[in-house]
């Protein structure tokens, strides 16, 4: 089994000592490096002077990441790309690629608030899902294009690439029929520098909930990421990715392949200190996020919101908080394992207000108490 960490720094107020974010992100990083986790993961939000997400370019923060360790996986979780020109995007991945040494894991989602959509893409409008929908899979589209050939042309809904009528001649630069029209010497098709590290391009995650964005991801092979949702309700999650993903495949596939789950983590030495070290911090993460999700999307199948429902420690402790004891933790993914044929954990532990200290020593303890459970084939005792 596999873990990483979903490095959603935050902390009201935060902003206003950014510097201390990023030494404390650097030590999280180097730390994990060197304890064995597989991949980090950088979140992108922007505009949020809140201070509840602070990264506003995962690609940039995983390039000072990279500089600074030798194996762990980089990832986005995830790159905006309705946000952003497909290109542009295109490039600074493959060069983030190519300065790791082939360690990027690439994160893709469509964007939730209006805010950030409204003032970096109004295209990206999340009122309109459809459009938004159609700008994804076309942004996608022209990724993988520029990653997978040498040369490369896209004519779609909002981008054609190369603009038409633009002509070449350069004596530097010999001319071909493989990006040009001989006679015309129009361009006909283009190439980007430098091309990805990993051929013919990183794995690709998409951040998943709903059935559509679901059977989307698996039919297009594209790896999954969830969060929120309760065990019960996560393995009819799982079953439909499974479920499509044989059929785009054409062979059968194991439970839990391709998935990744986000789980919120804290460890401590007994029950009662990680309530009081982490109750607090969990729940403004959630009260920001459930503003607009809501609490439904944590109830098992079947079972109803009852009216007056408030968020807490205990209705998210019984659902899906890992927070405790090293052997509760294990437990609950041992869970996770024997429900979901889960694969890859990413541990959620930068929440609001809580100290890098405490998180760092939560790190520490699952590292050395919880992981090697699960890595290297020590029966699991709880």
């Amino acid at each position: 089994m596999k873990f990483g960490v979903f490095a959603n720094l935050a902390g009201p107020g935060r902003h206003e000592d950014f510097a201390k974010v990023l030494e404390e992100a650097r030590e999280q990083a180097v730390y994990c490096d060197e304890a064995g986790f597989n991949s980090i993961w950088y979140t992108e939000h922007h505009f949020g002077h809140e201070g509840y997400e602070l990264i506003p370019n995962p690609v940039l923060m995983g390039s000072d990441i990279a500089a600074r360790t030798k194996n762990i996986r980089i990832g986005q979780a995830a790159n905006i790309i309705t946000f952003w020109h497909p290109l542009r995007l295109a490039e600074d991945i493959a060069l983030l690629d190519q300065l790791s040494g082939g360690r990027v894991d690439v994160g893709i989602g469509r964007g939730l608030y209006g805010r950030e959509a409204m003032n970096l893409n109004q295209l990206a409008d999340p009122r309109d899902q459809e459009q938004n929908r159609a700008l994804f899979e076309e942004t996608y589209e022209i990724l993988l294009k520029a990653w997978s050939e040498r040369f490369f042309s896209h004519k779609g809904q909002f981008y054609n690439f190369p603009t038409p009528g633009l002509q070449w001649k350069h004596p530097l630069s010999p001319p071909s029929e493989d990006f040009m029209d001989m006679e015309t010497n129009e361009i006909t098709k283009m190439s980007i520098m430098p091309t990805t590290h990993q051929r013919p391009h990183p794995p690709i995650w998409q951040v998943i909930d709903t059935p559509r964005s679901i059977k989307w991801a698996a039919e297009h092979q594209v790896n999954g990421i969830f969060w929120m949702p309760t065990v019960k309700e996560l393995k009819k999650r799982f079953e439909l990715y499974r479920d499509t993903l044989s059929k785009a495949k054409g062979v059968p596939v194991e439970l839990g392949e391709g998935l990744s789950l986000v789980r919120d983590v804290y460890v401590a030495d007994t029950m009662e200190e990680a309530r009081r070290d982490a109750e607090e911090a969990v729940l403004h993460t959630y009260r920001w996020i459930c503003h607009w999700r809501g609490l439904g999307n944590m109830m098992d199948p079947g079972e109803e919101l009852k009216p007056g429902t408030e968020l807490s420690y205990e209705f998210l402790q019984s659902r899906n908080l890992l927070f405790g004891t090293p052997d509760y933790v294990a437990e609950k993914i041992q869970e996770l394992k024997e429900e979901l044929n889960l694969q890859q954990l990413l541990l959620w532990t930068n929440h609001g207000s809580l100290s890098h200290e405490k998180v760092m020593r939560s790190t520490k303890l699952f590292a050395e108490e919880v992981m090697p459970r699960f890595t290297k084939n020590v029966s699991l005792h709880v």
